[in-house]
């Protein structure tokens, strides 16, 4: 059987401050294997985020440390890789759609001129990208990049797409921006596609349309996706997996009719719990009290305990471990079984 695209294992992080040392990510385990959409949800603060740029290697260390751990990508190990040989796999066959437009387009560049440059770099190693043979001229890979530059800005949903790759990112607003960005790391057909809340400032009808061109790039490439969204409705439509993250742990993972249909972990319950539906009443929502706690001084045991309430004493003596409650799907609960939480 081939390599999962994408196998993280026991992956732990700490983050060093003048407070003192965080431990945020505490044993990480996923694994995306091609033609799959894994969403990872999970509250502010949980290490979504953090996640994801460890993938990429984008965390500058210090204060990053990686104290254990392995994110074997096609099977090599990316935490024993050089900076040189990072670079060579990002935006290449490692894409990574961020949270913040305003910070990731050149301002004194037009928009067209970002995505060109993308599109031709990715052409040195796959120069069907462009469709073209590898004997093409400078002037017709130019004048291809151009027009794959249009036809990405189009199906991202910009209008006179063609037109506006001549505009520079300050004459658009903030989503279409995002919406830039998102063909920017499209335009190479990346392998794995890590993607950072890509949606937020998207409205409801461009994110369908953005989501749908996720799952047809997928199908058609047999890319991976990590989704990181703290958006169930965007994980249920799109996600044929999702990992609900805690404080820096999974505490359930599974494919996505599994966890959403049938919730073991209470904060899982809660997440969905506070999801406001037709049948709520004004007023009744339920929300989740307490807070994500402080990760330099992390409660013992259950990192959940504290905010839980079927946590026993039993819940503060160690990190459950996680267990099977049915096909591909994994619970870190003591209070877990195969018939249900609690």
């Amino acid at each position: 059987m081939a390599a999962p695209l994408l196998d993280i294992r026991n992956l732990h992080l700490s983050m060093t401050s003048f407070d003192g040392e965080a431990h945020v990510l505490n044993g990480i385990d996923l694994t995306v294997q091609r033609k799959e959409i894994w969403g990872l949800v999970g509250e502010t603060g949980c290490g979504k985020s953090l996640t994801g740029l460890s993938v990429s290697r984008l965390l500058s260390s210090p204060p990053a440390r990686y104290k254990s751990g392995q994110i074997l990508f096609d099977g090599q190990d990316l935490l024993g890789l050089t900076e040189a040989g990072m670079r060579a796999l990002r935006g290449r066959r490692i894409g990574m759609i961020f949270q913040d437009p305003t910070t990731n387009l050149n301002p004194v560049f037009r928009i067209g001129e970002q995505l060109v440059d993308v599109a031709l770099s990715a052409a040195r190693h796959s120069p069907e990208i462009l469709g073209l043979s590898a004997s093409a001229s400078r002037g017709e890979r130019k004048a291809a990049a151009w027009r794959v530059a249009g036809e990405m800005l189009d199906k991202v949903g910009i209008p006179d797409a063609a037109a506006r790759l001549m505009d520079y990112p300050h004459q658009f607003s903030g989503g279409m921006r995002q919406r830039v960005l998102i063909a920017m790391t499209l335009i190479g057909r990346p392998d794995l596609l890590i993607a950072d809340e890509p949606t937020t400032a998207l409205d409801v009808s461009v994110q369908a349309q953005v989501l749908k061109l996720f799952t047809a790039m997928v199908a058609e490439h047999d890319m991976g996706v990590l989704l990181i969204t703290h958006n169930l409705g965007v994980v249920a439509q799109t996600c044929s997996h999702v990992a609900v993250m805690y404080a820096g742990n999974i505490v359930e993972s599974g494919p996505v009719a599994a966890v959403i249909g049938d919730p073991r972990h209470p904060y899982t319950q809660a997440l969905l719990a506070a999801i406001p539906t037709r049948e709520v009443k004004r007023g009744a929502l339920r929300g989740l009290a307490g807070t994500v706690p402080n990760l330099i001084d992390p409660p013992p045991g259950c990192r959940f305990a504290p905010r839980c309430a079927l946590a026993g004493a039993e819940c503060t003596l160690a990190a459950p471990p996680a267990l099977a409650v049915g096909p591909a799907h994994r619970v870190a609960c003591l209070r877990a079984t195969p018939g249900g939480t609690g």
